[in-house]
């Protein structure tokens, strides 16, 4: 029978101490005892630090900053822990909290760390580099919370960082702060779990340098103040679930100098957020822009309001912006719904050049704007810096419109502003399209809620500008729908206006190019289902009609292609569901399936028409290509199927 040491039966005593609420040592809490050979027993889970343990009142008017980070140190010390702030309790913040590795902050429920008006924050680092970014963007330590250089931090729980109106939207003095949470150069940090950053001043949360950043359930209102999250020169970013409504920018991807480099960015992930903007952008790249950016994907975002750009993308200082991906994004209220541009403010080290926006998409994209209105925009520098491979699908824009007729010559620009603004007024209504190469628009729209004179689409100095099955409405004085000034290869295909009516385009020094022409099989030659009708009572259609299938699994359209040789093909199904619900299906050629499960989701109402493209393998000579419902709700309506050449 092992005896106990000495050590355990004090542990064992100061813990029916810690029962009976005569002493709680919060270091024993997490200390253990060696085993018989002498070696430390297997980790238990991270030890949580009460900051009431260490002194914290919790009553909103002493200063516990001490007794914080007194907690902060004594977890950092001991190998990490949480950090716990329980409630109910209000813990006034006066002084900075320097944040350590292996520590997390939880804020509970109920809960709330406070700023002061005290003027006893850390007071700003110099910095050799702030003449190329903002004050704020220059200085860190000037804030409620500060770390550098830390690995494995975070900061949860579903109570409240407010700064209590207390911090400073502007310039910072000597002990104010500007910022609720600021870090640089870090490596492994977690905010959200249901936290809120409230009121905080410039920024609610700025971070430079750093890498492999999680957030989920992050909420942050600045609506009041400025900024949301600033995500500066930083990779491995994922974003689930955020609630942010900010005065200025909400959510922003920028890359500076601030800290002595040109970093990289890349690799981010938002999804199924809710963004609003009073003054100024939802969601944006830039304004500054020195490290290039790469492999970001958006989706499933609801963005209400912007006086700036619901979804911007500037490159202002020299950066690459390449791999961005929107989608499944609604937009309501925002004055610029959709605006990219290259300028040449330069404001970055080592001499930067001239840069770049390229391989761009929007899928599944609706907006309304809202007046004053900056029409949707495309505004690449001179050959070579044109904006470059940007594809719209399903992209419905509805603008305030009521301009009259106008010029259409090209509009003025500030190269070195970033702003929407910073174009004069754009001699359309709809899309302005300026010094851009490879720019596609499939299943697309624009339209007004107030007759506008302007055309719907000018495209001005670019090669290879495509619309398919684009919709645009017409202006009872509009010139014409679309424009296309020195643009070579243009193509406006099985286009029309909200009527019906063909198009009116308008070339200057302009080469038509569409290329060898898709296939068509419309639906109401295939074969299909029993059951099944051609019908004619939804406008929009290609052919003499579409087949309306019986709501039942297994319903299908089946289509004789052929093919001249055999190989991979893009086919593209056109179908309208006016459901709130997908019709999948699954796709198969010659009897065998390609696609399954393959997504076929609402179109807003039946006289809506999309496409869904995927690949094919077919065989040469005659084949079978199948579209067969996998749920009770039967097929989507179907129009028709495009072979590419």
């Amino acid at each position: 029978m092992r005896h106990p040491t000495r050590r355990s039966v004090a542990l064992a005593l100061l813990g029916f101490l810690v029962v009976l609420g005569l002493s709680q040592p919060p270091a024993v809490a997490r200390a253990q005892a060696p085993t018989a050979a002498g070696t430390q027993a297997p980790a238990a889970a991270a030890a949580v630090y009460n900051v009431r343990d260490y002194g914290a009142k919790g009553d909103g008017s002493t200063n516990d900053t001490p007794a914080i980070q007194k907690a902060v140190d004594a977890a950092n010390g001991a190998g990490g822990g949480t950090v716990r702030f329980p409630s109910p309790g209000t813990y006034k913040s006066k002084n900075t909290i320097h944040m350590k590795s292996n520590v997390t902050l939880q804020v509970d429920t109920g809960a709330a760390i406070q700023g002061s008006s005290a003027d006893t924050y850390d007071p700003p680092e110099s910095n050799p580099y702030d003449q190329y970014q903002d004050y704020g963007h220059s200085h860190f330590h000037n804030a409620m919370i500060y770390g550098d250089r830390l690995t494995n931090i975070g900061f949860v729980g579903g109570g409240v960082i407010d700064g209590q109106g207390n911090l400073i939207t502007g310039n910072p003095s000597s002990g104010e702060a500007d910022k609720i949470i600021s870090l640089t150069r870090c490596n492994g940090l977690r905010i959200g779990d249901g936290l809120t950053l409230r009121r905080g001043g410039h920024f609610a949360a700025l971070i430079n340098g750093c890498t492999n950043v999680t957030s989920d359930h992050l909420n942050i209102d600045t609506a009041s103040d400025r900024d949301g999250w600033n995500i500066i020169s930083t990779t491995n970013v994922t974003v689930t679930n955020a609630n942010i409504k900010a005065n200025d920018d909400a959510l922003v991807f920028k890359s500076d100098y601030a800290l002595g480099a040109k970093l990289p960015n890349g690799h981010g992930r938002v999804s199924d957020s809710f963004l609003s903007a009073v003054c100024c952008n939802a969601l944006m790249f830039g304004s500054e822009t020195c490290g290039d950016f790469t492999d970001y994907q958006f989706e499933r975002i609801r963005i209400e309001g912007s006086n700036k750009s619901g979804l911007g993308m500037v490159s202002m200082d020299g950066a690459k912006i390449s791999d961005v991906h929107y989608r499944d994004i609604t937009m309501t209220n925002v004055h610029s719904p959709i605006m990219q541009k290259i300028g040449t403010r330069k404001r970055c080290g080592n001499n930067p050049g001239v840069g770049s926006i390229s391989d761009i998409t929007y899928d599944n994209i609706t907006a309304t704007g809202s007046s004053p209105s900056f029409s949707p925009t495309l505004w690449g520098e001179s050959s070579p810096n044109h904006i470059s491979g940007v594809t719209f699908t399903n992209v419905n824009i509805t603008v305030p419109g009521g301009n009259g007729t106008m010029s259409t010559a090209v509009p003025t620009n500030d190269p070195t502003n970033y702003n929407p603004n910073s174009i004069g007024t754009r001699p359309a209504y709809g899309w302005y399209l300026h010094n851009a190469d490879n720019v596609s628009f499939t299943d697309s729209s624009v339209r007004f809620a107030a007759d506008d004179g302007r055309p719907a689409v000018i495209a001005n100095s670019g090669s290879s500008v495509k619309f398919t099955r684009f919709t645009a409405q017409r202006g009872s004085a509009s010139p014409y729908d679309m424009g296309f000034q020195t643009v070579s290869g243009y193509c406006v295909a099985d286009s029309h206006n909200t009527s019906g009516g063909s198009l009116r385009i308008s070339t200057s020094s302009s080469g038509q190019d569409c290329g060898t022409a898709p296939t068509r099989y419309e639906a109401e030659n295939a074969t299909y289902s029993a059951g099944s009708t051609v019908d004619s009572d939804h406008a929009g259609y290609s052919g003499t009609g579409f087949v309306n299938t019986d709501n039942t699994t297994g319903a299908y359209v089946e289509w004789a292609v052929d093919a001249a040789a055999a190989g991979t093909k893009t086919v593209a199904l056109a179908y309208a569901n006016g459901t709130t619900s997908d019709r999948p299906m699954d796709i198969t050629v010659n009897g065998q399936v390609v696609a399954s499960g393959v997504s076929f989701p609402p179109t807003a109402d039946w006289t809506t028409w999309r496409t869904v493209s995927l690949a094919v393998p077919l065989t040469a000579g005659a084949n079978t290509l199948r579209a067969t419902a996998i749920t009770a709700v039967g097929c989507p309506n179907l129009d028709y199927l495009d072979v590419q050449a």
